[in-house]
């Protein structure tokens, strides 16, 4: 801020005529909330974009999100790590596919696994803290945090994964993203309940599990692999360059990038790299193998703060000097906010969804998030 300060006797001084009364300097007034005049959701959210810290984040994190859907050309992935689906955040990863916010995405196996148990009609419980781990474990319940996975539920969720592998003998390699959908094929025609790899399926919409050999679906290829081989039978081959080319290919193809994010790790560090990927490829091989990409908008929810040092806290202005955004001074818009998503996600979905129905937009209106506008790019 410039004025005229002096220093008199070696201690600064303000001069009164040149303090500045906000407005002259271009900033943005803020503003009490008033609940009484905010109708629903996105009226109160659109408060709380005027109030200060977690609020204010929030209320911002709803303004890019509107903005990222409603640009229609613009190739949304939405990166989902933590234990999202035990936790019973699942159905509002599937209204973003089904309202066409999401083109492709990229999650962690566990997250998947405990996905397909909720649409394949299974339950997960609520922990009694009055057992011990040692108890739950000879009963056999998987504790995860306050909520209980079923061994049962696991077992029942291999027969039903080991006959999608079946199907797949003698096709070639598979990748995730060819397990994920046939997956959601079987749970499609055997009419189950809504379920994310259902509804990526029917909007023909990529899923990828880039550390897919660290969760349950990776051990239930595993054994599926063992069985054959005491059979006498060649193994169903795994491949996750394939996830990563038709993934990259994708990104190639689309005229600006959007990355929604809940958590961090190795699925939004996967889906964030194509950016210096495509850079590598340009430099080394040539303009026919590379091109510059980076994300215009990004939201994120993550309780890790950025001090602890690692990934998940990663801030979207550290990943501009990896070249993977496009820095604010050049038309970037992101958010990111500091809380759990059990708490943020669904309140901050539900404000964006009235958002947009108030002006018109409807389950994937704009022309790049049908499925089949996708498939014609790539």
């Amino acid at each position: 801020m410039a004025h005229d300060d002096k220093t008199e006797h070696g201690v600064l001084t303000r001069q009164d005529e040149n303090y500045g009364d906000g407005f002259s300097h271009g900033l943005e007034p803020l503003k009490p909330v008033d609940i009484n005049k905010a109708g629903d959701l996105d009226e109160l959210l659109k408060a709380m974009s005027r109030t200060a810290f977690g609020g204010r984040s929030m209320g911002e994190a709803a303004d890019v999100l509107y903005d990222m859907t409603t640009d229609d050309k613009c190739f949304v992935v939405g990166t989902f790590s933590g234990a999202m689906t035990v936790a019973k955040q699942g159905l509002l990863l599937c209204e973003m596919i089904d309202r066409g916010m999401l083109n492709a995405v990229v999650s962690t196996g566990a997250l998947m696994t405990h996905g397909l148990v909720e649409s394949y009609g299974m339950t997960h419980f609520k922990n009694d803290p009055s057992y011990s781990d040692e108890e739950l474990f000879a009963a056999g319940y998987n504790r995860v945090y306050d909520t209980l996975e079923l061994e049962k539920n696991l077992d029942d969720l291999e027969v039903f994964v080991q006959q999608a592998l079946s199907l797949a003998d003698g096709n070639g390699p598979l990748s995730s993203m060819d397990l994920c959908k046939r997956l959601g094929k079987r749970l499609h025609d055997q009419g189950g309940a809504r379920g994310i790899l259902v509804s990526a399926y029917n909007k023909g919409v990529p899923v990828y599990i880039p550390a897919f050999t660290d969760s349950e679906l990776g051990l239930d290829f595993a054994i599926f692999n063992k069985t054959r081989e005491i059979e006498g039978l060649e193994p169903v081959h795994f491949d996750p360059f394939l996830d990563l080319e038709d993934y990259t290919s994708r990104i190639a193809f689309a005229e600006k990038l959007g990355i929604f994010t809940i958590g961090g790790g190795v699925p939004r560090n996967w889906a964030q790299q194509v950016g210096p990927y495509l850079d590598i490829l340009e430099k080394r091989l040539g303009h026919r193998y590379g091109c510059q990409k980076r994300f215009t908008y990004g939201v994120r929810i993550c309780p890790e703060p950025v001090h602890f040092g690692g990934l998940s806290g990663c801030t979207y202005s550290e990943g501009i000097s990896w070249g993977k955004f496009t820095p604010p001074s050049m038309g970037g818009k992101f958010a990111e906010v500091i809380a759990d998503a059990t708490v943020v996600w669904p309140v901050l979905l539900k404000a964006v969804i009235e958002r947009l129905e108030k002006h018109g937009w409807r389950h994937g209106a704009a022309a790049y998030h049908s499925s089949s506008s996708t498939k014609e790019k790539v």
